[in-house]
Order: C-alpha cells, then structure tokens, then sequence
C-alpha cells in the first residue's frame, strides 16, 4: 500500500502525525531505509505519534511477513548460574560459595534434552553464567552429548560472551571454536550478551568484559562459518533513543553485510533483583510506550533486512506480547520449559507457556498461528494444539 493511500483518509494515524514524525513513516512506507537520527526521532514520539508509528510498523509486518504469528517449542537449559563476571544488571548469575549456586553434569543436560524432546520440542537453548570449574571445552562435550543422545533436535546455544571465554580459556582464536562447535552439531548461536551496542552504556553494564567490537566480531564470525544467530536487545535502565537507534543501525549493518541474523528479539530490562537498579543507576525497566515503539520502530529500520521480530512474552507478559504482534511484531518466540535468567532478575511471567495458549492468543488477533524451527521454516501451520470449540480442554505441550 503505497505511503498516500494509508494517509489519504482524515481517519488515517497519519493524518493525526506530526509533520516531523509523519515525513518518516511515508519514507519507511516507501520502502526505504530510515537513519539512525530518524529513528531517534520515532522512539522519542508521544500521543498520536505513538499510534501512527504502531499502525505503521503493522502495515509493514503484514507486507514484510504477511500475517503469519510463528512460535517454536523449546527447552532453555540454562545449566550453571555460577559466574565470575558480577554484572550489574544480571540478577542470574552467582559466585560458587553462594548456596543457591549450582552446575548440571553433561548427564542432567542430556536428560533434559532428551525429555524435550519426548514433548515435542525441535530446539534446546542452552546459555549458561562463565563458570570457570567446568573448563574451555565444556561447550563442545554439551553439544556433543546431545547430539549423540537426540540427534534430530536443534541446539541453540552459547552467547558471544561464552564464545569468548571458551576461545580465552582454551587460547584459540574464536573461528576455530566456533568451527569446532559446528562441527560437533551447533546449529545457531543467540545474539545475547548484546545489550546495548554502545561503549558508553556498556562500561556501566558489564565493564566492556565484552565490547562492542569483539561482539560484532564473534556474531559476524559465526555467520561467516555458518551458524546463524538471533539478534537482541537489553533497553530500559541507563540507555535511551540515541542508543537504541545506534543499536538498530548495528545490526542492519551487520544483516546486510552477512545475512546471519534470523530474528530480531527486544529485551526489556528485568530490574527488580538486580544491583543496576538498587544502586540507584537505572530505572525501573521500560514503560510501555517505550516497549511498543521499540518493537515498531525495529520493523521500520529493521523489516527490509531482518523480517523476524520477536515478543518476549516473559518480559513483556502475555497481554503485552500479544498486543505488539498489532504493532510490528511477528514472532511470539518459543515455549520455553524451565527459563530461569529472567525469573532470576524478578519476571513474574510463568516459566512455560503451552503451544495453545499461543494459538489461542494468536487466533484471537484474527492472525494465523504456525509453529516453526528455530530457522523459521513452517512445520505447521493453522491451529494444531487449541481447539476453538472446546477451549477449556487447551491441549499441547508438557504440564
């Protein structure tokens, strides 16, 4: 739909924009690509603003991806808290004399793979905090357990901050781990321990223990190599427009140059147990304007590169999720079983949510539900596990 159409009607959020806001979503609407200052611009926008930069995002997820909601069924196994780093605004990780520190075996993570996937899963996600008692190759032994254990189950796994410390550990360059991973039955990496892309903001967050460069480095690294990764964000303590529109701008380099990132998630800050926050340093997470336009505002500058845009239903809530899948979003992200770094921080949101509660919430957009891999192919599309004429029943998935 061309930028005139939707502006045509008095009805249109356009026609309420501002002059400043409404010239960049005609540009967006045209197809082409905002800068990083347009985009500081949206994530600063109010009022009616706000609604047209939503409705906006909307018309372009529907042409993008069309009006699929995908979700994925997965297992986090997230197999040691223990972590030497003390980063301030994690609330997850903990030095090994602590008595809720803790270390699975190979062996507990090879069950927990296993009962994934005897649930149906097609994915585990393992992170875990730098524990250095487990040793550099600890991530290769994970993956190579699971993958002589479930071999058809797809192992998202290891940060780029773990991916650093198994390369210093071991004293071998980070293409040769990453290499060694795949080999052994990696299949993707998630793009966390991002945060926000911009030194200023990570010395305050982690003590640039992994800088911006050496991030882009291992992301750009793997895609090179051919593992995929997803691509985030950590928004709502100490950062702010200018920040999350030089984050976005990153990463649209990046896609553009390698084309490895299959997603793009949002990640608001979970503040409630972390030091960040008692400290007096941050604010108490995003507002919900802020979540809205920064789910919207990543399809605007993203959409054209990184179709993907995830809710985190356990940051955001149900009923928040759902609402920015009307908002540019696409991807309601995965079941989860057992995700334990945001409970960590204070998340309230449940630790699993089943395959028809998605497809119930999802349905109730007038969207259409479909369950996808972690590469976003469609194993399924159409309502499978939520049966509309009999909703209490909500089969689909481990209870």
């Amino acid at each position: 739909m061309p930028a005139q159409t939707l502006g045509a009607s008095h009805l249109s959020p356009l026609h309420h924009a501002s002059a400043p806001i409404r010239a960049i979503l005609e540009k967006a609407l045209e197809d082409r690509d905002i800068t990083p200052a347009e985009a500081a611009t949206l994530f600063r926008a109010r009022g009616r603003d706000v609604a047209a930069i939503g409705a906006v995002a909307d018309e372009l997820r529907r042409r993008q991806v069309g009006d699929r909601v995908t979700f994925v069924q997965t297992r986090n196994i997230n197999f040691t808290n223990i972590c030497y780093t003390g980063c301030t605004f994690c609330a997850f990780g903990l030095p090994r004399q602590h008595p809720d520190a803790y270390a699975m075996t190979v062996e507990d993570v090879v069950h927990r793979a296993e009962e994934a996937q005897s649930w149906g899963c097609t994915e585990v996600c393992m992170q875990g905090g730098l524990n250095p008692l487990l040793g550099g190759d600890i991530y290769v032994r994970l993956v190579r357990a699971i993958k002589a254990a479930a071999p058809d189950i797809h192992i998202h796994a290891f940060s780029p901050f773990e991916i650093q410390y198994a390369s210093q550990l071991q004293r071998r360059p980070v293409r040769e781990v990453l290499l060694e991973l795949k080999e052994a039955g990696l299949g993707s990496i998630p793009g966390t321990a991002a945060e926000i892309l911009v030194p200023e903001v990570r010395q305050i967050l982690t003590r640039n223990k992994l800088s911006t460069e050496v991030w882009i480095e291992i992301i750009t690294t793997a895609h090179e190599v051919g593992l995929p990764s997803t691509a985030t964000i950590m928004y709502g303590h100490v950062d702010g427009p200018e920040h999350w529109a030089r984050h976005l701008a990153i990463l649209r380099s990046i896609q553009q140059e390698t084309g490895g990132f299959t997603e793009f998630v949002p990640l608001g800050f979970i503040y409630q147990n972390t030091r960040l926050y008692a400290s007096g340093q941050a604010r108490p997470g995003p507002t919900g304007r802020e979540s809205l336009l920064m789910h919207a505002v990543a399809r605007i500058m993203l959409g054209r590169w990184i179709p993907n845009i995830q809710v985190s239903w356990v940051k955001l809530g149900l009923p928040m999720a759902q609402m920015l899948l009307e908002a540019g979003a696409n991807d309601f992200g995965g079941t989860l079983h057992d995700e334990r770094i945001s409970r960590s921080a204070g998340a309230e949101t449940g630790e699993y949510v089943a395959p028809a509660e998605f497809e119930r919430l999802i349905l109730d957009l007038g969207r259409i539900p479909a369950e996808r891999d972690t590469t976003y192919h469609i194993l399924h599309e159409g309502p499978r596990y939520y049966d509309p004429a009999h909703p209490a029943t909500m089969p689909g998935g481990q209870t």
